[in-house]
């Protein structure tokens, strides 16, 4: 993979983590709004320009009330973005355990203010952020263990949620991207020497909306 297509998917790693960890701010509202999007029939770009049609007609206190119905809410949210949770239907499960077993074989940990357990949606994005400088196995193999087994989950729940409004774009972008990841991921794994054999088939290429 070549060094644009690589920071075109930690950039859009980095889009997703930001929406799921914090209301959006109004620069990235602003950034959202002023996206070139191209006219192509791909999942990708269909989300793009439902991204920025969203920001253009978003206003702050919406969001802010929006984002608190569905993530932080009087106890719970009406979306949980943690592994553990749709996985095994409980927070704080084996899932977190194997996340953070994980990053620490990749030298990985969790800044002292961040408070939310490392199998947070956002958390495991910027690990792939990190991650997409790195050789495809292990990016193929922390995708696969620990986004591509529940985003589709998130997703659904996300979309079902009464109080989603600006976040139903942001779904839709989930959904497309993820869905790429997962593509570029399926792979034929073979052990051979102990080591990963990859077989890609597939790929679909990255499209980023132009700046």
């Amino acid at each position: 993979m070549d060094n644009q297509q690589q920071s075109i998917r930690a950039d859009i790693y980095l889009i997703l983590s930001t929406l799921y960890r914090q209301q959006p701010t109004p620069e990235l509202i602003e950034f959202l709004s002023q996206l070139e999007t191209e006219l192509s029939d791909s999942a990708m770009q269909r989300a793009w320009q439902t991204v920025k049609s969203a920001a253009l007609s978003s206003n702050p206190e919406a969001l802010e009330d929006e984002y608190q119905e569905l993530f932080i809410g009087i106890g719970r949210g009406e979306v949980v973005p943690f592994a553990s949770w749709h996985l095994t239907g409980s927070l704080m499960e084996k899932p977190l355990a194997s996340v953070r077993h994980d990053l620490g074989l990749l030298g990985l940990e969790r800044e002292e203010e961040v408070k939310e357990p490392e199998d947070h949606f956002s958390a495991l994005c910027e690990v792939m952020s990190v991650l997409s400088n790195e050789e495809e196995e292990l990016q193929q193999v922390f995708f696969n263990k620990h986004l591509g087994t529940w985003f589709n989950s998130l997703v659904k729940q996300l979309t079902q949620a009464k109080h989603a409004n600006f976040y139903l774009a942001v779904a839709e972008l989930t959904q497309a991207f993820m869905t790429l990841e997962q593509v570029r991921f399926s792979a034929n794994l073979q052990s051979s020497k102990n080591k990963l054999k990859i077989d890609v088939k597939n790929v679909t290429e990255y499209e980023q909306p132009q700046q």
